[in-house]
């Protein structure tokens, strides 16, 4: 269970980035937005959303620029439930990316969405 720290400073985030559904990630995805986790190697590797790049929290500020040099690439950012990805978009943005989105509900969401999987 996150701390009531980490679940405060997740809040705050949320508070200053766009969250969007399972099924608009997926649209988004669809019409050429990265879709990124940042969720842990080990996380990724016992299941992701189909296409994702990793990208884990500790690394995504030093390599989002390889991946995405352009600041108006439309991404996506998930983990497990939602609260790293609100950070993680929290940082991109402050870093000057202009269409971050986090996926609310994280991983959970997508699959429960019964969306594409690996």
């Amino acid at each position: 269970m996150p701390s009531p720290r980490f679940q405060k400073l997740a809040a705050e985030a949320k508070t200053r980035i766009r969250e969007i559904s399972a099924a608009e990630a997926s649209q988004q995805q669809q019409a050429g937005a990265l879709l990124i986790d940042v969720r842990e190697a080990d996380e990724f590797a016992k299941g992701h959303a189909k296409d994702a790049i990793p990208l884990s929290r500790g690394v995504i500020e030093l390599k989002i620029e390889d991946v995405a040099p352009d600041l108006a690439t439309p991404i996506v950012l998930y983990c497990g439930g939602g609260s790293r990805s609100a950070l993680a978009a929290e940082n991109l943005q402050r870093m000057g990316y202009t269409n971050v989105a986090s996926l609310a509900g994280g991983f959970k969401a997508w699959k429960d969405q019964g969306l594409a999987t690996a």
